[in-house]
């Protein structure tokens, strides 16, 4: 089955092939940039598992109380870790991993949000235990997680054992693949699964779609988790497969629809690409944070990324502080990874302004 859509200057579409029982959807694009054509596509076999049977409650599955939290409300997001035998330096730094896990420790946030990424193989349970061991800190200091699934976490022959493999990980999750949190009574949290399709109509579009039309009238701040990024630097010559999808692509024109009607500002938290990125398209932030760890990827920026700075790479993680009229974002920036004494900086700032009534 073969299904095209053309968007201005993006042909986009959903192949599905069978192979005896097994379904497989492949997502692919051809992007029109300057005068490149950059095809691009990425099997999903978690697009295979079948989502209506999954637990999509219609309000906030955790619910944090306003005297819960300490004042001022603060939450990191950040992704890209891949958590797995620290004898593993090629394809994850265990430095860089394990120094901003103790990090965000110290920070002592009300929420940590990861972008997806958590294991380096979905299909290997020593990563999560990997994971458990060098995030000890994180549950000494009762840190609240929320992580979203990557391709990593469904980087397996069988992705049902895949996802068996997180729901052990994260038990609370269970029978979930996509799911809510509010965080007192202004920030609403969204996490969502890039492995499943975000295409209208399709199951988790649907119960995003509940989610925005019930949010309570307290709300100000909605932040939206997912791994793959709607919006990022397009690239035309390295980690072209890294340029958005189709599937995101569907996120970023519903929230473009939905923006200008809804009081809460929306900002967007992805991963995938290894570096840091910031844009703004119809009023809707959106943020690659995905240098928690995993091999940095240069980015040629464009001119629509509001993130200037040369410096690479850039480990990081993304610090927000909720305050009167505001939510205050910064990037905290791993000053120079090889130094024998490491230290951050804040090397981006923004603030999303409470909208008013």
């Amino acid at each position: 089955m073969l299904r095209l859509q053309l968007s201005e200057r993006l042909v986009e579409g959903e192949a599905t092939s069978y192979h005896g029982s097994m379904k497989t959807s492949l997502l692919f694009a051809v992007m029109l940039v300057g005068s490149h054509a950059l095809i691009f596509a990425q099997a999903a076999p978690s697009f295979a598992l079948p989502t209506d049977q999954l637990l999509s409650e219609a309000g906030p599955v955790f619910n944090l109380a306003d005297r819960e939290l300490a004042s001022p409300v603060k939450i990191i997001t950040y992704g890209d870790q891949r958590f797995t035998d620290p004898s593993n330096t090629r394809q994850t730094s265990p430095l860089m991993r394990q120094w901003l896990v103790r990090r965000i420790a110290s920070e002592k946030p009300a929420a940590l949000i990861m972008n997806g990424d958590v294991p380096l193989a979905g299909d290997v349970p020593n990563d999560y235990a990997v994971f458990r061991a060098e995030t000890l800190s994180w549950r000494d200091a009762h840190l609240r997680v929320f992580p979203t699934l990557g391709n990593h976490e469904w980087r397996a022959d069988d992705p049902r054992q895949a996802l068996d493999n997180w729901w052990n990980a994260f038990p609370e999750l269970r029978n979930r693949r996509w799911y809510s949190a509010q965080i007192g009574s202004r920030i609403y949290v969204i996490a969502l699964d890039s492995g499943a399709s975000l295409l209208p109509e399709s199951d988790q579009a649907q119960w995003l779609a509940s989610q925005i039309d019930n949010l309570p009238g307290s709300i100000d701040f909605v932040i939206l988790a997912l791994h793959h990024p709607p919006v990022a630097d397009v690239q035309t010559r390295i980690e072209v497969d890294h340029n958005p999808r189709p599937n995101e692509i569907a996120l970023r024109d519903y929230l473009s629809k939905i923006a200008p009607t809804t009081h809460a500002q929306f900002l967007v938290s992805a991963g995938h690409i290894h570096n840091y990125e910031r844009s703004i398209v119809d009023g809707v932030t959106y943020l690659v944070s995905g240098g928690g760890g995993a091999p940095p990827y240069f980015v040629e920026r464009t001119k629509d990324d509001l993130y200037k700075s040369i410096l690479f790479p850039n480990y990081h993680y993304v610090r927000l502080t909720l305050e009167k009229d505001r939510l205050h974002c910064e990037m905290v920036r791993v000053v120079n990874p090889e130094a024998e004494s490491l230290s951050v900086e804040v090397k981006d700032r923004f603030d999303l302004l409470v909208k008013s009534r």
